[in-house]
């Protein structure tokens, strides 16, 4: 079976899978990686960006290796483990499911009027200071969580896959994981965890966009969705975080961006879709999370077709046609003087 069709039915299989069952509660290979990560920093770590990418490489080079090995391991064995294999490794890399859980569970308790059961919890989403927020501001720290985790979760780690399947999957979710532990301005990684960070810019660069996109075509708002990605993306400090934020908030109609705390750091953002939308709601968090599905499924179907446009123009691409006298030819290949 072509790569193409394998990498189809085993992404397909591996969001439905993700879907099902969610992210377990123990033994999650992600949270296997972070803690091998943690173990090479605490050997690695000094106050410099040298140390940094060795830090990166190491671990990033670790994961794409073990993807390298998987897929050489089933290169060739019957299709089926070669679908199975790209199966496993994209539930394992995806956190869509779970990305909805917890922004589900966030809203119900902002729904109930229990904001110390939703402070509690917003720390499982993202990484604001949930005693600095009110409740508004939580419901807008859901939508702009599940906006950026879309992509970093889910639609970056497809565009990877069709890329480069099972190594590209496991490459981008440690890249995506180092940015999350040490690509942060906090004085201990401000340098160290500078290579991390700019890798992370460059690895979810065409997720994020593929994820914007999806948020049009899939959002209420198709209009507003378009507009505020082109007036706004620009605005957000971060170059990939930007055009997703802009784009769900414009399909919302709501307004995302301003004044956040991290950890006792006060940061003023631009405001996004401040011209035509309206504050977050407790009920936008459900639509955001509605949202968020449909641009994953819309996000594979682009990955599937992308990835097999490629295989096809691959295959008919023109070859040069074989002369008597090369090397590849029948008539060539006689011992020297004779005929």
């Amino acid at each position: 079976m072509r790569a193409d069709r394998v990498f189809a039915y085993g992404a397909a299989a591996g969001l439905i899978g993700d879907r099902i069952l969610g992210d377990p509660r123990r033994g999650h290979p992600v949270a296997a990686f972070g803690r091998a990560a943690a173990a090479v920093e605490r050997a690695l770590w000094r106050d410099d960006r040298a140390r940094g990418a060795q830090h990166t490489l190491v671990c990033a080079g670790g994961a794409t290796a073990v993807g390298l090995l998987g897929a050489r391991a089933v290169r060739s064995r019957p299709a089926a483990a070669r679908i199975a294999l790209t199966a496993a490794a994209t539930w394992a890399v995806v956190g869509g499911t779970s990305l909805g859980r917890e922004a589900r569970a966030i809203g119900g308790s902002l729904a109930a009027g229990d904001a110390e059961a939703a402070r509690e919890r917003l720390p499982h989403l993202c990484g604001r200071d949930p005693q600095a927020l009110d409740e508004q501001q939580m419901a807008r720290a859901v939508v702009e969580s599940v906006a950026e985790n879309t992509s970093d979760a889910v639609v970056g780690a497809l565009v990877w896959g069709a890329v480069a399947g099972v190594p590209g999957l496991l490459a981008f979710r440690a890249v995506n994981t180092l940015d999350a532990m040490v690509g942060h301005r906090s004085p201990r990684h401000l340098r160290y965890g500078w290579a991390s960070a700019r890798l992370d810019d460059v690895a979810g660069w065409p997720g994020a966009r593929l994820t914007a996109l999806a948020a049009v075509l899939a959002g209420p708002d198709r209009r507003g969705a378009l507009r505020a990605w082109r007036a706004d993306a620009s605005r957000h400090p971060s170059p990939n975080a930007g055009p997703v934020e802009s784009s769900f908030a414009g399909a919302l109609g709501v307004r995302l961006g301003g004044t956040l705390a991290y950890g006792g750091r006060v940061e003023h953002r631009a405001v996004l879709n401040g011209a035509a939308g309206r504050p977050v709601e407790v009920a936008d968090i459900e639509r955001a999370v509605r949202l968020s599905r449909n641009v994953t499924w819309l996000a594979l179907g682009a990955c599937v077709a992308a990835r097999t446009l490629a295989a096809r123009a691959f295959r008919t691409s023109p070859v040069s046609p074989v002369s008597p006298l090369s090397p590849l030819s029948p008539l060539s290949r006689t011992r020297k003087g004779r005929p």
